[in-house]
């Protein structure tokens, strides 16, 4: 496909750590999935083992590999003194399993109460099409007891697309007669609330929608920044639908402050690219398409683009190239769409372009929104940044760094600060740096533009309202106070989304129709 080429200058800010807060949040809402409400019997049950899922730090989480063929593992054990056996029992017999040898190493004490754990990492390769598989993993030399693992089709590939799990993130709502906190261990009631509420939507996502390959995560799997949550990755985990799908999660500004990402998520051609605490850029093939996942956490474009062109070289003859990434450069939601969430538009819009991205994946704005198909301006632009605050600690939440000049515009100014209202403006009207490609109805074919999604909640942990004013670059956008989920269906000449929401009651409802980029031989 041909896509018009942007030659630009890009300056990088190299700065290492995470993004995007949440903290400093004005537009969340009192919406969220009250599990105790949507739960029925299932929720009784899930309280009374909340004690064993949230001490429970030794699931096992499943990745995709390089490409379809090999499929990644990632695990806890405990350190008892001895070595750690970093072992996957893998193959079509469940009696006559083949062994695949992996690597280990000691999880950071501190995010697990003191108490000494091994990371466990190993890949399986081999992989066939539409093929029943069955595994077991050591944990200290002993087997965990048998899962089954189905490959789909290669050719029309299915992927579940979420966004912001964030378990944890319901803290300060209310739920029968007292609050949500999120206290460590299994005192954090709102992990409790919103593992149980992951756990339904991948039940009713997966049983809706049978022949998933794997899930794509746009970030924020836990809520906790900075500090130690492994009773938020437990119940993350805890769902039996993830011992048979694979993940390809994105760090989001909430996991990027900590090693416990890097240890439960075993990342395919994983990369120092990008990199903050939680690890780098990582990319894969799978069927026609190449998935390039980008950590935006950190500023450094020009260290995205060199991911970006390894991945192309690695995969060139990939029909669709893919982005995922947690921030949401063109969404739609008050919280962050028309403040923190286009700072690195200026500067990943036209590298995007050259590197002829189809899709760009996003999250952060706890919003649903489809974009209308964009491409760069070929006009020079400002690059933005969040700067550190004085201590190192952490961001300057509220001012975004002009790059070039150092200056600092206020994201929130007073009312009637005149020079700060002035600054943010520009600063918006500089953002402006994209093309609306004109085409008609819900199939385009051979497009020049780029179609960016941005996922709502997949759990409901957290909702944020939707911007006042619809952008005109949003197409589609929905704000339902409902967990949502996208589909997405690849073949070697389209590729199709459509978005469910899941009421309370548990009935899937359509949000947005099916929406297909079709790629002609030519």
């Amino acid at each position: 496909m041909d896509r018009k080429r942007v030659i630009s200058i890009l300056t990088a800010a190299a700065i290492i750590g995470s993004a995007f807060s949440c903290q400093t949040a004005l537009a969340a809402t009192e919406h969220y999935n009250d599990s105790s409400a949507t739960g029925g019997d299932a929720w009784a049950e899930w309280e009374s083992n909340w004690e064993t899922i949230a001490t429970d730090y030794t699931k096992v989480s499943l990745t995709p590999g390089a490409d379809e063929t090999e499929l990644n593992f990632a695990w806890y054990s405990e350190n008892t003194g001895s070595d750690a056996t970093p072992v996957v029992h893998f193959g079509t017999d469940a009696d006559a399993l083949e062994e695949f040898t992996g690597e280990s190493g000691d999880v950071n004490t501190d995010l697990t109460d003191g108490v000494a754990y091994h990371y466990n990492h190993v890949t399986v390769t081999g992989l066939e099409a539409e093929t029943t598989y069955y595994y077991t993993v050591e944990k200290n030399g002993e087997q965990t007891e048998v899962k089954e693992y189905t490959t789909g089709s290669y050719d029309t590939v299915k992927i579940l697309y979420v966004g912001d799990p964030q378990i944890g993130a319901s803290k300060g709502q209310t739920q029968g007669d007292g609050e949500l906190v999120a206290d460590s261990g299994v005192a954090n009631t709102a992990a409790e609330n919103d593992g149980f509420a992951w756990n339904r939507t991948l039940e009713i996502a997966t049983a809706e929608n049978t022949d998933i390959n794997f899930m794509i995560s746009a970030g924020d799997q836990v809520n906790k920044t900075g500090s130690a949550k492994e009773e938020e990755y437990a119940a993350y985990l805890e769902s039996d639908v993830l011992a048979g799908l694979a993940v390809a999660t994105t760090i989001g500004n909430h996991d990027s402050l900590n090693e416990d990402y890097t240890y439960h998520f075993n990342n395919p051609n994983a990369t120092e690219l990008g990199a903050t605490t939680a690890g780098g850029d990582y990319y894969y093939s799978y069927g026609d398409g190449l998935f390039i996942v980008l950590n935006t956490n950190n500023y450094n474009v020009a260290e995205h683009q060199q991911a970006i062109d390894e991945a192309v070289a690695a995969y060139p003859d990939a029909t669709w190239r893919v982005v995922t990434m947690h921030q949401d450069i063109y969404g739609t939601g008050l919280d962050h769409s028309d403040t923190d969430g286009m700072i690195l538009r200026t500067q990943l819009t036209p590298v995007f372009d050259e590197y002829d991205i189809d899709v760009v994946l996003q999250g952060h704005d706890h919003t649903y929104s489809r974009s209308k198909l964009l491409y760069g301006d070929s006009e020079e632009h400002e690059s933005y940044a969040f700067s550190l605050t004085e201590d190192g600690m952490d961001y300057d939440w509220d001012h975004a760094t002009n790059i070039e000049s150092g200056e600092q515009i206020e994201l929130n100014p007073e009312e009637g600060d005149e020079e700060a209202e002035a600054a943010l403006a520009e600063f918006q009207d500089d953002n402006i740096c994209y093309t609306i490609e004109d085409v008609d109805g819900d199939t385009v074919t051979d497009p020049e533009g780029i179609l960016y999604l941005t996922a709502n909640s997949a759990s409901g942990s957290k909702f944020y309202e939707l911007i006042a004013s619809q952008q005109d670059y949003i197409e589609v956008r929905s704000q339902n106070w409902l967990p949502s989920y996208s589909v997405i269906t690849m073949t070697a000449d389209s590729f199709s989304v459509e978005t469910y929401q899941i009421t309370d009651d548990g009935t899937v409802e359509t949000i947005d129709e099916a929406f297909t980029i079709v790629k002609t031989a030519e």
